[in-house]
């Protein structure tokens, strides 16, 4: 069923699709609004993070770690799963459906006279909201790059996060890596702290050059150790976690609450639904992930190794939108024993299983198609449920789909 009162469609004639409006990238409309809104939460410091994988678990730790030592935390994230009062939260409380909707309502005349899009408008609610709530800091995911990200428009930004960067939204941000990563590096301000893990060569080259040229101060991070237990599962999430923890080590300078207990302690709690995480469906379990870019799937072909052995068959669910790079990543996903059922993601225009056949001959066999997950999942169960649990990736949009719906739900 359905849960009432809380899916995207409930804010429908207030925030209409993103691919309605089309992506446009822009701080001017943004600046502009904050200065008519009186510049909420400009007085509360935050911590941008920005790049291609990683984001949402940085910013969840960091929220958690700040949790853990006693303070507010004000966070901001995209996308969400099911609500968007998801991406709007203070401490554990995430915005109401009312509250959200009444703080809409009040940004229209400003909506329209900037022509804010809807991610705009969910920025500026995010920052009326912790205006109001006055949280000690704010964690602030950007959404598409970070020069002309809606996050970047909040002035007081003196720590930035950097995710690791990769090749994904090649339309907007360049096709090549390093014009990529200079968008997400724009972000950086005037005598900002940026901590980052491992970058690709021309990557590091680019964040090294903007944090010199801004008068800042970039800080390297090795992966975590063993010693430390995060509430996010995959081995990746170790490097996520020493950006983060290297994020609250420098806010803790200016607040010694934070103390490494608290920052373990709030790692341990952390959890970041639809990344790697168990499901059931119809009391079967399986495992789904975000996974939507080339190197989110290598990540995730990489993990896949820790639970099935070499030559073990794998069979994955996979709904993937039409402008991402989905051979590459199937190629990075497909075993030899590996099968995968292509379905579309609900609402979006999405990789056909002719497209991929086509473009992956090789793997033409491995490759079959579904109406929905839902179908895939019927078909799997009738011959027989698979030894090693499936997995469902490729969009975090089917993965909230399925919640919403309740074909899934976590354990």
């Amino acid at each position: 069923m359905k849960r009432p009162g809380h899916g995207s469609d409930e804010l429908s004639d207030l925030l209409p699709r993103f691919d309605v409006r089309g992506m446009d990238l822009s701080l001017e409309r943004m600046r502009l609004a904050l200065e008519q809104l009186h510049q909420p939460a400009s007085a509360i410091p935050a911590v941008q993070i920005v790049g291609t994988n990683g984001k949402g678990s940085i910013a969840c730790l960091i929220h958690h770690g700040l949790m853990a030592a006693g303070l507010r935390s004000g966070m901001t994230t995209s996308p969400h799963l099911v609500s968007w009062c998801e991406r709007i939260r203070v401490n554990d409380q995430l915005i109401t459906l009312k509250t959200l909707r009444s703080t809409l309502e009040r940004l229209q005349p400003v909506v329209e006279q900037c022509r804010l899009t809807p991610f705009e408008q969910l920025i500026c609610s995010a920052l009326v909201h912790f205006e109001t709530h006055q949280p000690d800091w704010l964690v602030l995911e950007a959404g598409l790059g970070g020069r002309l990200d809606a996050t970047t428009a909040h002035g007081f930004r003196p720590l930035i996060a950097v995710a690791s960067v990769g090749m994904d939204h090649r339309e907007h941000l360049g096709d090549s890596l390093d014009a990529i990563a200079a968008e997400k590096a724009a972000a950086i301000s005037e005598g900002a702290h940026v901590i980052s893990a491992a970058q690709e060569p021309e990557v590091a080259a680019v964040l090294e050059q903007r944090v010199n040229d801004m008068n800042g101060t970039l800080q390297w991070v090795n992966a975590l150790d063993a010693s430390w237990t995060l509430g996010l599962p995959g081995a990746w999430q170790k490097r996520n976690g020493a950006v983060a923890a290297a994020a609250l080590q420098w806010m803790s300078t200016r607040n010694h609450a934070i103390t490494n207990q608290a920052i373990r302690e709030g790692f341990a709690a952390a959890r970041w639904p639809g990344r790697l995480q168990w499901m059931r469906w119809r009391g079967l379990r399986l495992r789904v992930d975000g996974a939507h870019n080339p190197p989110a799937a290598t990540e995730l072909a990489r993990e896949r190794l820790s639970w099935s052995s070499s030559g073990t068959a794998q069979t994955w669910i996979l709904a993937i939108q039409s402008q991402k790079q989905a051979p590459e990543m199937l190629q990075q996903l497909l075993g030899s024993n590996d099968e995968a059922w292509i379905v579309p993601v609900p609402g979006h225009r999405s990789w056909s299983v002719e497209q991929l056949q086509q473009a992956l001959p090789l793997q033409e066999h491995q490759l079959k198609a579904a109406d929905n997950a839902a179908d895939a999942l019927d078909q799997l169960l009738d011959r027989g449920w698979p030894a090693s649990a499936p997995v469902i990736a490729g969009s975090l949009y089917l993965i909230g789909h399925l919640l919403e719906n309740g074909t899934l739900e976590a354990e």
